[in-house]
């Protein structure tokens, strides 16, 4: 892992989010995009050399549907840049960390993805990123 790649954030409504954080972080959405892989839309900001993405779930039984229902809005998990997604889920597989998918799979910002179990890693989810060749 060699940088904080974003911070992912639950959120229920896009619509009601987006103008918010464009508010918060004086800037605009530069991106939103829709992951069929993961049941989400998101959406995109810079601040700082650093990106923030807010999750709104596209299946009432999704994931970022789910994790609202059981804690709310907010921080849902943050995520690294790999240089090599599959050297490092085999470097932490052996290390004895779980991974939640066998092999990397499409995420948001042309990136592949694999995600940590929160169980290993102090509750937190901890997302891979690779920017996809």
């Amino acid at each position: 892992m060699h940088q904080l790649e974003h911070i992912g954030i639950a959120v229920k409504s896009l619509s009601h989010s987006i103008p918010l954080f464009e508010s918060l972080l004086n800037t605009n959405c530069y991106k939103k995009e829709k992951v069929e892989s993961e049941a989400v839309i998101t959406a995109f900001f810079s601040v700082g050399g650093q990106k923030i993405e807010l999750l709104e779930s596209t299946d009432p039984d999704g994931v970022i549907e789910k994790y609202i229902k059981k804690k709310g809005e907010g921080i849902h998990h943050i995520a690294f840049s790999v240089n090599d997604i599959e050297a490092e889920m085999k470097r932490l597989t052996e290390a004895g960390f779980v991974l939640l998918n066998d092999k990397p799979k499409p995420g948001a910002d042309n990136k592949m993805v694999c995600f940590l179990h929160p169980g290993n890693t102090n509750s937190i989810l901890i997302e891979l990123c690779m920017e996809k060749p």
